[in-house]
């Protein structure tokens, strides 16, 4: 079996022996059928396979075949992905064309999986699920009201059914291309029906609606995105195959070639979102070795909800250049390894100004009081990593303290010292929609 889908059978009344064995790095497992001692199949598993017959769909070589020459022309990888890097003297060749003064617009959408509305609530199934295409067009716009609206085939985000599949795209920022560059540009947009109704999963406009109530509260938001990056086979990126690195500790801000594994991707990233005009205020390395963080913020309103999803689609393209898996689940390895969050900071214009504390105080009753409603909203999965360790509050648990990274909500040093400044809401896991979770903060804070 293989994921639960049969993938090869065995004769009944045949016996099967496994071997197991390791070559170079990997663990290799041999499958050898008999019957009265006459060998029937033969397969090499790990990654690859050779026997009789088929083998998870695929044609593969002989049973004579050597295992160790089966790294070569007839060679079947199971469950790995494999990706050939694209030369970038090819990249640079067809990006350099003169493509007569028009501009490409890569439109940007959200799929079914980041707001599955099934239980009634939206929950981000998947923080990756980011769609785009490209639109040419004749000139640069001016402003987002100058960009047409376009359609998408719903029916294959999860969006729409078959027979009524078409999803109406309609531009709400612009942002600066970095992967195109020149007047290219990216467009991030809202998905609605024909008839001009928002999607059910289209959560930007219920906050958006949010926002614009308090916006002469003037809300900041700072949303620090943690995520951790995988080689194709799913391990963490650096990490030994059959083992684990070191405990946690010199990999937080570390730097050396046996703790620092994806700064080139970091820095990317950084950089592309600078160009494409994002506010991200910085980056580091965090707790667990291969796990990384950037800052998007402060930002105003619904701009922190636009900019957080832009730059984890440029996130999301980089890995392809890098060849490397970007995951953004809250808890990707189990064990005594931290998991990865999307603390939010807020305030407010009354929480800025001098003895903005006390708003805090206030806000931090609130808080509590709707707790169980909040963690419903901050993540799929994040009960894996609010277990009170590893620098969380238990799920449980409702709590808030200056300068406690065991808290729900941290307030820093720095606030009550000022008697003003903001806080920090804790819980978020890496996974969370930032519509959702910064129109509850909002709601929560000042609606109630």
């Amino acid at each position: 079996y293989r994921e639960g889908i049969v993938v090869n059978t065995v004769e009944e009344g045949s016996h099967l022996d496994v071997v197991v064995c390791r070559l170079d790095d990997e663990i290799l497992i041999f499958l050898f059928e008999t019957s009265e001692n006459t060998l029937l199949k033969m397969a090499f598993v790990s990654g690859i396979a050779l026997g009789k017959g088929t083998w998870a769909g695929n044609r593969v070589g002989s049973q004579s075949s050597n295992p160790r020459s089966a790294r070569s022309s007839n060679v079947v990888r199971m469950g790995t992905l494999i990706r050939k890097p694209i030369a970038e003297e090819l990249k640079e060749k067809y990006s350099a064309t003169d493509i007569g003064g028009k501009v490409l617009a890569e439109y940007i959408w959200l799929g079914g999986k980041v707001a599955d509305m099934s239980t009634g609530k939206p929950i981000c199934r998947d923080a990756t699920d980011i769609r785009s295409k490209t639109k040419v067009l004749a000139k640069a716009p001016e402003s987002v009201s100058d960009l047409p609206e376009w359609n998408y085939d719903g029916s294959s985000t999860e969006q729409a059914v078959g027979n009524d599949s078409e999803v109406m795209l309609k531009p709400v920022a612009i942002y600066k291309d970095p992967f195109r560059k020149g007047d290219n540009i990216l467009v991030l947009c809202e998905g609605y029906t024909p008839q001009g109704e928002p999607l059910i999963s289209n959560t930007r406009s219920k906050a958006a609606e949010i926002m614009e109530k308090i916006k002469d509260q003037v809300p900041w938001f700072g949303i620090e995105q943690e995520y951790t990056l995988l080689d194709l086979d799913g391990r963490p990126f650096g990490w030994p195959k059959d083992s684990e690195p070191g405990p946690q500790g010199p990999y937080y801000c570390g730097a050396g070639a046996a703790i620092s594994f994806g700064r080139e991707i970091s820095d990317a990233h950084m950089n592309a979102c600078l160009y494409a005009g994002l506010n991200v205020s910085g980056t580091n390395a965090e707790v667990m070795m291969s796990q990384w963080e950037y800052q998007v913020g402060p930002c105003v309103g619904i701009e922190a909800g636009d900019q957080m999803w832009v730059s984890r689609y440029i996130m999301q393209r980089l890995s392809e250049e890098f060849g490397i898996v970007v995951t953004f689940d809250p808890k990707p390895m189990p064990g005594d390894w931290n998991g990865a969050g999307c603390h939010t900071n807020f305030s407010t214009k009354a929480m800025r100004e001098e003895g903005g504390f006390d708003v805090i105080k206030e806000a931090m009753e609130k808080m509590g009081e709707r707790h169980q409603l909040h963690i419903e909203a901050y993540g799929e999965g994040n009960e894996r990593r609010l277990t009170g360790k590893h620098e969380t509050a238990n799920i449980s648990d409702f709590k808030w303290g200056v300068a406690d990274r065991g808290a729900s909500i941290r307030i820093p040093r720095s606030t009550e010292a000022e008697n003003k400044g903001y806080l920090e809401d804790r819980r978020p896991g890496s996974n969370m929609d930032p519509y959702v979770v910064t129109s509850l903060i909002v709601e929560t804070c000042c609606l109630i």
